[in-house]
């Protein structure tokens, strides 16, 4: 039996603001197709030597240029804003790695040695050092290039899985107790396939800052509005949700879909993430959820697998099949459901990296059956990111309690 109740759903294209895209398409000199975000109104906020390459077109959705307010570019921190979580602190990275003083205890408390303890890329500190953890047993150590945060980086066939989200708790609680500002410390799971290739998976586990406050997650929790993250949003946002859906096995996708992989090597875990959307938001329509239901969703292939490894091409294909994939979810959304689409940061193509970056970021809106007036919600009554959580929280009839979070 179908009941009537409301979705609404936040999709955040990691790492994609709007200067990044723009990066993106100037490198590029292919034909790139985001004929749905043209539609959604995605061309009329770039700058206007890229509007035809992605197409103006009249569109029934709100789209806006917003800048974050938080001090800084990372996955956490923009995530947060999003949620009401406005943070203007910043955060240092660890060039230099680690003290042994910290790498010691921690060593202590875990069983186990560590090694390596240097700034790096994620696959770069898994590729070089491979052979030996898997010899050793001992975690790989390493200091993000880009955010504030430790990364223990272990195969699950050498350390299981449950064993690596124990590590990276250990290793945030004992960096709280030392003093060290990290954001967070990641397990960073990955496995081998039988060519003998590293393949990251969502095992991976955040320990994660606590947030401080309130979120507007904590608020639709608190209203009986059924709060669903799919993907990473449970670990940068962590608090309180109905469900969590991290999928990671292909039998998971349904081959009526047409869900596609873009990496040739199937490195990609948007396909899961778009899965589990499609799941949440077809559960919200038949499962009784009289207050309606949250989908909160992060897809993670544009920063991870593309963005930090500078491949413009790999980046773009990702988009293209992101854009893909809107109109299933269109399709499985009720007269009268919100999509909101936006980044968490952009991401800076440097010679050696790719870094994440402060930048404007896109805010598009959808309510469907309804024009750009979004069926009475309105925008621009909270600065940056906090602007969705303003016109989520409006269309869940809880405005006035998201004004009392945000804290400017």
């Amino acid at each position: 039996m179908k009941h009537k109740q409301n979705a609404a759903l936040l999709f955040v294209i990691d790492a994609v603001g709007l200067s990044t895209l723009e990066y993106l398409l100037g490198k590029y000199p292919g034909k790139v197709k985001l004929p749905n975000l043209a539609r959604l109104g995605l061309g009329g906020i770039v700058l206007p030597e890229f509007k035809k390459r992605i197409g103006v077109n009249p569109s029934r959705a709100y789209a806006a240029r917003v800048s974050q307010v938080s001090a800084t570019a990372d996955s956490l921190v923009g995530h947060r804003e999003m949620m009401g979580v406005i943070d203007h602190r910043t955060y240092d990275l660890f060039e230099n790695g680690f003290s042994r003083e910290y790498l010691s205890e921690l060593e202590r408390r875990i069983g186990r040695k560590t090694f390596f303890n240097k700034m790096a890329g994620g696959m770069e500190a898994i590729e070089l050092n491979a052979e030996e953890h898997e010899r050793t047993g001992k975690p790989i150590a390493y200091a993000s290039k880009c955010d504030p945060l430790i990364q223990l980086a272990m195969n699950e066939a050498v350390i299981p899985v449950h064993e690596q989200h124990k590590i990276a708790d250990t290793a945030f609680a004992l960096a709280m107790e030392m003093g060290i500002p990290i954001t967070r410390a990641i397990a960073r799971s990955y496995i081998k396939n039988e060519q003998g290739e590293i393949i990251r998976t969502s095992n991976r586990h955040d320990a994660v800052l606590p947030i401080g406050q309130d979120t507007l997650v904590d608020i639709l929790h608190a209203n009986s509005v059924w709060t669903v993250a799919v993907g990473k949003t449970s670990d940068l946002v962590n608090t309180a949700y109905h469900a969590k859906i991290k999928l990671n096995k292909e039998i998971f996708i349904d081959p009526s879909l047409g869900l596609r992989f873009v990496h040739p090597k199937k490195k990609d875990t948007n396909p899961f993430s778009i899965q589990g959307t499609i799941n949440a938001l077809q559960a919200a329509h038949c499962v009784y959820r009289p207050k309606g239901t949250f989908i909160f969703t992060n897809l993670v292939d544009t920063d991870s697998v593309y963005g930090h490894t500078r491949d413009v091409e790999g980046a773009l294909k990702s988009l293209e099949e992101i854009d893909r994939t809107l109109p299933l979810i269109e399709k499985n959304m009720a007269k009268g459901d919100l999509l909101a689409i936006t980044a968490d940061h952009g991401m800076l193509h440097r010679e050696d990296y790719g870094y994440h970056s402060n930048e404007p970021l896109p805010f598009i809106a959808y309510r469907k059956g309804f024009d750009r007036k979004l069926g009475g919600l309105k925008t621009g009554l909270m600065p940056g990111l906090a602007d969705i959580g303003s016109v989520l929280a409006q269309f869940f009839g809880l405005q006035a309690e998201y004004k009392k979070i945000v804290k400017l």
